[in-house]
């Protein structure tokens, strides 16, 4: 009766917000222990928060498996940061703090407002996520870990774009620069930094996509 109860409240709130049904139901195929995990939260809350579940199960999910996805085949690893442009692409005009947020992994509240609005978006966000570390944890590529040249190919990519040399250092090194730059303008420079990344040969792109996601898995 317990499974049934937790089944029922998160089947429920998925009746609610269906464009998360098919992470859910991903996530019970790939890891059933964590799905249980969201159902048995969704069932013990009061005032239950079907988009705070999803960044908590994304959340979860990639502390505890998210370095396998470094191990991805090449598409399902660039699809990550694929989709990681279209919500900054999402987020700007609407909220550049909230976009800041999202750049530099961190929740806020105006992150959980613009995911209530933009569940597509955040629900392809979550399924690339979950498909990486599936792919990868099958794929088991080893690479080897970008080295100075690969960055020194990336920094001198980002500045022909018209970056300067804190907004490349912010981006390379994951920290908001003190004094912190212009909200909107460190949007925009995050969507120049993936779009640039793109543009890179795949060799360099994919060690670098590797390393991102395994500093993103431990962070």
């Amino acid at each position: 009766p317990a499974i049934r109860q937790a089944r029922d409240a998160l089947t429920l709130a998925l009746d609610k917000a269906p464009a998360y049904r098919r992470f859910f139901e991903r996530l019970r195929e790939a890891f059933p222990a964590d799905h249980a995990r969201a159902a048995q939260v969704a069932a013990a809350a009061q005032d239950f928060n079907i988009d705070a579940a999803v960044s908590d199960s994304v959340r979860a999910l990639r502390q505890a498996r998210g370095v396998l996805a470094a191990r991805a085949t090449a598409e399902p690893l660039s699809r990550v940061f694929d989709l990681q442009l279209a919500a900054l692409k999402a987020l700007e005009g609407r909220d550049a703090r909230a976009c800041v947020d999202f750049l530099y992994g961190g929740a806020s509240e105006g992150l959980m407002t613009f995911s209530a609005a933009n569940r597509g978006v955040v629900a392809d966000l979550a399924l690339a996520g979950l498909e990486a570390i599936v792919d990868g944890g099958n794929a088991k590529i080893d690479r080897s870990p970008p080295g100075e040249e690969d960055f020194a190919a990336l920094e001198k990519a980002l500045a022909a774009k018209g970056l300067e040399k804190t907004e490349i250092e912010a981006l390379l090194d994951g920290r908001t620069p003190e004094p912190p730059l212009d909200d909107a303008r460190m949007c925009k420079s995050g969507q120049i930094y993936l779009e640039t990344l793109r543009e890179l040969p795949e060799e360099i792109r994919l060690r670098i996509y590797a390393l991102a996601v395994e500093l993103m898995a431990r962070s």
